[in-house]
């Protein structure tokens, strides 16, 4: 249950992401929720990579590189999901931080981690 409700709550920020970033194209509800799943895949498997990697910038900018290596995986579901679309990198970068600050807020207002 705790997983469906983290999806859809991450579906859901994808869309409000996609009316404030110019850049950030959500077609339909079925690519909100595709573009969810292959975001918390690619959050899973590749984002732990990308750190290991780039390790000594994460530490050098105290974490703030995460919001790059974040902005890449969001590039990498545009690539995969038909429907989602992101015009730029700076788009994915601005679209990673807001949904960074986003899904922390909901899962707070929701009591999950």
């Amino acid at each position: 249950m705790r997983l469906l409700l983290l999806w859809l709550l991450h579906a859901g920020i994808l869309v409000l992401v996609a009316y404030m970033v110019p850049g950030i194209h959500v077609h339909t509800v079925w690519a909100a929720l595709g573009a969810s799943a292959v975001l918390g895949l690619v959050n899973l498997v590749v984002r732990p990579l990308l750190i290991l990697l780039t390790l000594p910038a994460v530490v050098l900018t105290l974490g703030a590189f995460t919001v790059v290596i974040n902005a890449v995986g969001l590039w990498l579901v545009a690539a995969l999901v038909p429907g989602f679309s992101v015009a730029s990198f700076w788009h994915a970068v601005l679209a990673a931080f807001l949904i960074t600050l986003l899904s922390a807020f909901g899962r707070w207002l929701l009591h999950v981690s």
